[in-house]
Parts: structure tokens; sequence; C-alpha cells
């Protein structure tokens, strides 16, 4: 049972879309919806419906102990900083296998709520439950529509359609009719009373620095007698995926057919990290993508390929990773992948250096779990015109310069990961030879020149670059670029998260023996924390110990000591490589890395892990709540951790083997 009142829940729906909102109940951000629907999956999100209001009556105007007629179930938040309660007071909460509040009412009365969206479909189902209610309960809900782009907000106007077509168990609204309208089917009755509701004030969004007040449109209220029976109500976009399953036959008895069928499918997941992995998998086309992270991410080039290794290779998922990778291998153009897909439409933004290096160290680790996979030849193909493409010349001046390391960026444009930006101000723009760009080059182009050998002589020279350029002596780490701005010579000798790649995160480590170790505890020393890694050390006149404000000032903090939990995994895995494979060592890093990150399921989005979080204690979670990579980093490296522990107990059992199968024979 979760009682933080602001930790946030999620429903996705396998397409783009989703359901989510916090356990208090209270809409604190633009994207906390009941049906936020993408329209063109997984792009076109729009918020529908964004809540509701629920309260119980009873005719006599009291039940159990004289309380009043009214008593609210929901929360609602007005302008300026109104909140509505109820003598019922804060519901007990279970986020397993979804969403579910309980009211206690009285010493034996109980109202349950549970919610849950049906994978595949854009629509979500809720039924409530009593338990020792008096005759004549009543529970009354009003719906919240809008119909808005999930970025925007939704402000009382004429244009919005406030009638409805009714017809028995089911209810149709359209506010706007450029809209999917919304579809209803409830077991109970249905009472057309228009409503405005105005200044919801969403306080996350205050806090960040964007407008925060919004209306919703009511057109009318449901009823239903609780004390006869569970009440039901679901919800679909109409003309979208799902509908006709979700809205045919009996409410009731649709509804307990599609509960019980994604009970099913939730079940067959073998951990909650497994099931929290499914959220992000999403239909593109007719292929899969996967989302960066919701509630306002959607599939970017960098956070696909870095995710997928965790979500799709460590837990077995490999027929979606072929998928993924086929789709994004067929958009490689100038030896690039698109960074990313703009959320109206499909025209693809070519913006980033790396994301193209993670594709080929995805697709080799894929390739090296299923070597038969007919994906083989295209897959292969696409390495190679990355490489090749790479080592030749494309945008932004990204090449192979004459020492085998790869040159980018230009003014103006940020290409790494690191690449906050607040208007022609580019925070941290890593012209240059990026340290861990220069670590996904020099592994992409040791796994293509196993398929082109006339790139052995570009990684041979490379190699012998990064040792001997790169190492800074006098403070026992990397430099974070080398011939920055492009100025040769010219170093950013800043402690940086980005070096560990050269040791961990990577199939081939770059730095062995004594150097490798010295990395690593700088590394840890200066910016390990329990929910990640720092972006920059403390004491550099750019560290930023907080990651809060309006944009201008979160940009500014976003890679300048903001603590980042993806990296936690380059960061296990370079641990196991320098301190050696063993049960000591495991175990120190599943207590000092993975604990830390499993305890944080239940503090922000609930089964997830946040996108970043504060530098300084005590490490607030920040950012987008639910992040791809941060999850899949974490389980790819329970796996390793998990495979090392397999191999040794395997080792033991063999010599144990061995040693039996020596001895003489005493019958």
């Amino acid at each position: 049972m979760n009682q933080n009142p602001s930790a946030e829940w999620l429903e996705a729906d396998g397409l783009g879309g989703f359901a989510s909102g916090t356990v208090g109940g209270s809409r604190t951000r633009r994207y906390h919806a009941l049906l936020l629907a993408a329209l063109t999956p997984p792009t076109g999100r729009t918020v529908l419906v964004d809540g509701f209001d629920a309260w119980l009556e009873r005719g006599d105007g009291a039940y159990d102990g004289g309380s009043p007629t009214r008593e609210f179930l929901t929360r609602q938040r007005y302008a300026p900083n109104v909140t509505t309660t109820s003598s019922v007071g804060g519901p007990g909460f279970e986020v397993e296998p979804w969403p579910a509040w309980t009211w206690q009412l009285g010493s034996d009365a109980t109202v349950e709520c549970e919610l849950f969206v049906p994978h595949g479909s854009s629509a979500v189902a809720l039924r409530w439950r009593a338990t020792g209610v008096p005759a004549g309960l009543t529970l009354v809900v009003r719906p919240f529509l809008s119909g808005r782009d999930a970025h925007a907000l939704h402000h009382e106007n004429p244009g919005c359609d406030s009638g409805a077509d009714v017809s028995s168990a089911r209810v149709r609204w359209q506010p706007y009719a450029s809209l999917p309208a919304v579809l209803s089917a409830s077991n109970g009755d249905y009472h057309h009373a228009p409503l405005w509701y105005r200044n919801f004030e969403l306080d996350e969004e205050r806090d960040r620095g964007f407008d925060h007040t919004t209306d919703c449109f009511s057109p009318g209220e449901l009823r239903w007698d609780l004390s006869q029976g569970d009440a039901v109500w679901m919800l679909a976009a109409e003309g979208l995926p799902g509908v006709d399953r979700v809205l045919r036959g009996r409410p009731l008895a649709t509804y307990r057919s599609i509960r019980s069928a994604e009970l099913r499918r939730r079940a067959r997941f073998p951990s909650r990290l497994h099931r929290s992995a499914d959220s992000y998998l999403v239909a593109r086309g007719a292929g899969k993508t996967i989302i960066a992270g919701y509630p306002w991410f959607t599939d970017w080039g960098r956070d696909t390929f870095i995710a997928l290794r965790g979500l799709c290779l460590a837990t077995g998922r490999l027929d979606e990773a072929r998928d993924i990778l086929l789709a994004w291998g067929e958009t490689v153009s100038q030896g690039m992948v698109p960074n990313r897909f703009v959320d109206q439409g499909d025209a693809p933004e070519f913006n980033a250096v790396d994301a193209s290096l993670w594709f080929v160290v995805a697709a080799w680790e894929y390739l090296q779990a299923a070597p038969d996979s007919p994906a083989r030849v295209p897959l292969e193909r696409a390495i190679r015109r990355i490489v090749q493409g790479y080592a030749d010349g494309t945008r932004y001046g990204i090449r192979a310069d004459g020492d085998g390391l790869l040159l980018s960026g230009e003014p103006g444009v940020q290409l790494t990961w690191m690449d906050a930006r607040v208007g022609d101000w580019v925070v941290t723009p890593r012209i240059g030879k990026p340290v861990e760009v220069q670590a996904l080059w020099l592994n992409a182009l040791r796994i293509a020149s196993g398929l082109d050998a006339g790139l052995t002589s570009l990684l041979g020279r490379g190699l012998a670059s990064f040792g001997g350029r790169f190492w800074n002596p006098d403070r026992e780490c990397l430099y974070d670029v080398v011939d920055a701005d492009r100025i040769p010579g010219r170093v950013d000798g800043s402690i940086r998260a980005n070096q560990i790649f050269a040791v961990g995160g990577l199939p081939f480590p770059l730095l062995e023996g004594d150097r490798a170790r010295q990395v690593f505890g700088t590394v840890k020393r200066l910016l390990h924390t329990p929910l990640g890694l720092r972006s920059l050390a403390p004491g550099d006149g750019a560290y930023v110990p907080h990651y809060r404000g309006g944009p201008r000032e979160r940009d500014a903090a976003y890679h300048q000591g903001t603590v980042w939990p993806w990296l936690a995994g380059a960061f296990g895995e370079a641990w196991l490589r320098v301190e050696g494979n063993t049960d000591a060592v495991r175990a120190q890093i599943r207590q000092e890395v993975v604990q830390p990150l499993l305890a944080h399921l239940g503090d922000a989005g609930l089964g997830h892990i946040s996108e970043i979080a504060d530098a300084e204690p005590p490490h607030t979670p920040r950012g987008c709540p639910f992040q791809a990579w941060s999850l899949g980093e974490l389980i790819r490296l329970v796996r390793l951790l998990d495979q090392g522990e397999g191999a040794r107990a395997a080792s033991r059992s063999g010599r144990r083997r061995k040693v039996a199968g020596g001895q003489p024979s005493r019958s």
C-alpha cells in the first residue's frame, strides 16, 4: 500500500496513449488524464477525458452514524490553492495489478474503485464495489471532458458541443468535431446536465514554470445504486483500436471479460520489472517502437537503442527487439538514424551523433542473442552503412579524423545525449571528440570490422589515440572532450559521468587494469549517488545542486550535476569489470546500486524509475517519472548480476559432478 499522495501511477495502452494520475487523486500535470489517446500511434497524443468527480449519496440524508448526504470520493484542486475534501478521508491504495483505491465508510462499510487500461485499446475501464453499505447508497460520477493536445491546456469556449447521443447503456460525446468522440458504456443511468468546471490547478505545471490552470466540460452524471452490485464504466475513443472489444455486449459482462483477459496477460510477466518494461513497447505502424518516457516523450532513437538492451534483450523479448531494430534500420540516411519523430506527424529529426552508434551496439547484441535471425542481413547492412557513413563524413561535421577518433559538432547544435538547449544557447555543446562518443565509435568500428576488414586499420588508429589522448593524469580519470571546439589539443577536463562508458556499459571496454580502476574510483567517489550518477562533479564552477525552477533554470541544471539513473547500468557493469565478477562484488553492487533503485519504484512513478534526480541529498526525483532507459538499464544490470551468479552456481555444480564422477564405485 502506498500512501504518498503525490506518487504517480501509469496505465499504458500499448499504442502510445495512457491513463495516469496521482495516488491522492488530484491531477497535478496537464498529462494526468483518464483517456489520453494516440491518434496516430504512437504520436498525436490527445486528452479526451481528463478525469471525473465521484461522490456518494443516500436518500435519507445519512449513512452509518449520520454522515452528510454527499461524500466525495475524488479530490480536486482549484485555483487559487483550493482542494476539495471529504470526511471519508484519504483512501488506501494499491498499484498491483493496477491502481485501486479503498475508502472506509463507518465501521464495516467500504467502497473500492479499480481502474485499468486494456492492452491494445484506446480505452479505460473502471469498477466500484461496495461492501457492508446500506440500501440505496448511490454513486454519482461526473466525467470531465476536454479534447486537447496532450501538451496543451483547455479553457471554456463556445465551440464546445455540449450535446450527447444516448442509447440504452451507451452514451456518445463529441465536444469537438475534429477529434474522436468519447464512447461511454456503463451499467448505470445517465442524466444529461452540461456544466463547465473552471480553474483546475495543476501544481506540477506551476512548479515547472508553465501555465497551470485548465477548464473541463462535464456533460452530465452517471448514477448507480452500489447496494445492488458492482458499478462498471468503460470509456473508449471512437475509431481507434479496441473500441469494439471494450464496448460490445452488456457492460458488466464485458467488463468481467476484459478484466480477466488483462489479468491473464499481466500474470505472464515473471516480475514487476518485466510488467513495467512492457509499458514502453508500443505500436508504430505495423511494427513496434519504444516510448522514451511517460508522460511527455514519444519514441527517440538514442533512448530506444539504450532502453532496448534491458527492456527487450535482457527480458528475452527478441521478436520485439528484432522488429524495432528492423524498423529503425530502414531509416538510415547518410549514415544516421533519426533521433526522434515529432509528436504530430512523422518527420524525422537527425540531430544526434550517438543515436546511430547505439543502434549498432543494440543490433549487434541482438544478433549475439539470436544468431540465426532472418534479420541478420538487413541489420548487418544497416551497421555497415552507419559506420561507413560516419567514417566518410555526414551531417554536422561528423567524420573520422586522422587519429581514428570521431569528430563532431557545430555551433548551435546539441548532438550528444547532454542535449539541453535554451533558445540559441546550447548548455553543454561538447563540440570536438566527446569521450562516450569515442567509446561508442570504437565499439561500432570493432563490430563493423568483423563485416568489413577494411575498417581494421581505422579501428587500430582510434584505439591507440584514445589511450594516449584522453588520459588526465592529474585527476586520474578521462577528459570529457578532446580537441574541444574543434581546436587541436584543447581539452575539457570537466569530471563527468560520460567517461564510465570507457569501462562499462558497452560490449568492449576501452580501458582495463589500473586506468580502468582509477576511472571507476573517481566516478564512484565524486559522481555516484543512490539514484545513479551525477552528470558533473561537485566543486565544478558549473555544478548545479538542484533541478528546479522554470524551463531555463531547469535546462541549465539538466546536465550540470543532475543525477541520471540510466547511468547506473554502465556504472554497475564497470564495477564488475574492475573488481571482478565475484559473489562479494555482486553483493556490493546489489546493495549500493540495485537496491536503492528498487526502493525508488515506490517513490515517484510507481513501479518505474524516474528520468533524473537532484544532485544533492535527498536526491529528490525530478523530470519524467516513467523513463524507459532508466528502467531498462536497471533490468540489464540485474540480468548481468544474475548471470554471474548463475555461472558461479553452474561452475560449482560442474566441479561437484567432476568429483563425484571420479570416485570409485562402493558397490
